[in-house]
């Protein structure tokens, strides 16, 4: 074989080499140039992620270190696990992980089933007025500051004018200042957030049930079938995959107790039923100034919480066959 021809024949093996990688950078190019404004549209929520979501993970290793705002991050000497060895002693941290675990199970059984079943009786009303009245009212609580929705609870449960010692006045029952009883906080605040949120939470399911194909409950109601047969045999097992991604999503989210509407209905009378890691952060952080140790409590929040989520997507997907990712 001649010189000439080996070079043809390396050309020809090179150019074959190429050409699958240039045809896929063509493709790309052809996907951006053809789906530009989607991608443009898009930006602001990516910036916005790199600057509030991504760059702060620098900060996490003061985690890790004896900080100090005046050396900064970077010059503050690393203590290795020492701030977490700190909190795993810490009396007080110990019980904000255990009255987390508690509210977060709380809502997990009592506040995840809430719109799953609202988005079910709604479904089932026929009256399309009556339906949407409905809809609205337990709609607009979502969109009520949580200040606003912490005084509402504070004057209903209120011992002098609220709604609910009235009531129970009534009855000649006594008083009670429930926000000052420890045993009271959990139930008022899994209820508060159950009405608060259920009904915007019942959206997803809505639609979800609206994607369901109508010949299967025609061909119940040609088989027999009740509308209360029909929603377990027909509504529920088409819906389960929504159900369960959104319960992997509040499994990821367990550690992440509402912060807001505890800070604003706590006080120190309710710690022991009320304190949650978050609260237990800003103590620490903004109001004993203690950053380090706050970011070490921060830091093994997310990590749990990683860990859940990620257990949760791989049972799901090993049993039902339905995951995030």
């Amino acid at each position: 074989m001649s010189v000439t021809t080996k070079k043809a024949d390396e050309s020809i093996e090179s150019s074959r080499q190429v050409k699958p990688s240039n045809r896929k950078l063509a493709r790309l190019a052809d996907h951006f140039r053809n789906d530009w404004q989607i991608y443009l549209m898009l930006l602001p929520t990516v910036i916005w992620m790199i600057v509030f979501l991504y760059k702060p993970m620098y900060g996490l290793q003061i985690a890790f270190k004896d900080y100090s705002i005046f050396r900064g991050v970077a010059a503050s000497p690393w203590v290795g696990f020492e701030h977490f060895q700190t909190l795993f002693s810490n009396d007080q941290f110990l019980r904000a992980i255990k009255n987390t675990v508690i509210i977060s199970a709380l809502n997990l059984l009592f506040g995840f089933p809430a719109p799953i079943i609202l988005a079910l009786m709604f479904n089932e009303i026929l009256h399309a007025t009556y339906k949407r009245t409905a809809q609205t009212i337990v709609y607009l609580p979502h969109f009520i500051s949580t200040v606003i929705i912490a005084g509402i609870v504070t004057t209903a449960f209120s011992p002098t004018a609220g709604v609910v010692n009235t009531v129970m006045g009534w009855f000649g029952l006594d008083s009670i200042y429930f926000l000052t009883r420890p045993e009271w906080f959990r139930p008022i605040f899994v209820g508060t957030g159950i009405w608060q949120e259920a009904g915007f939470g019942s959206i997803v399911f809505l639609a979800a049930i609206a994607g369901v194909n109508p010949s299967l409950y025609e061909s119940a109601v040609v088989d027999g079938a009740s509308r209360w047969q029909m929603m377990w045999r027909i509504t529920i097992p088409s819906i389960m995959p929504t159900i369960i991604i959104m319960l992997i999503i509040r499994i990821g989210n367990i550690m992440e107790v509402s912060f807001e509407l505890i800070i604003l209905l706590y006080q120190p009378a309710t710690w022991s039923t009320a304190d949650v890691v978050n609260t237990f952060v800003y103590r620490q952080g903004l109001q004993s100034g203690q950053y380090d140790v706050a970011a070490a409590a921060g830091l093994f929040n997310a990590i749990v919480a990683f860990v859940l989520v990620m257990t949760a997507n791989t049972l799901s997907r090993k049993y039902s066959r339905t995951s995030l990712w």
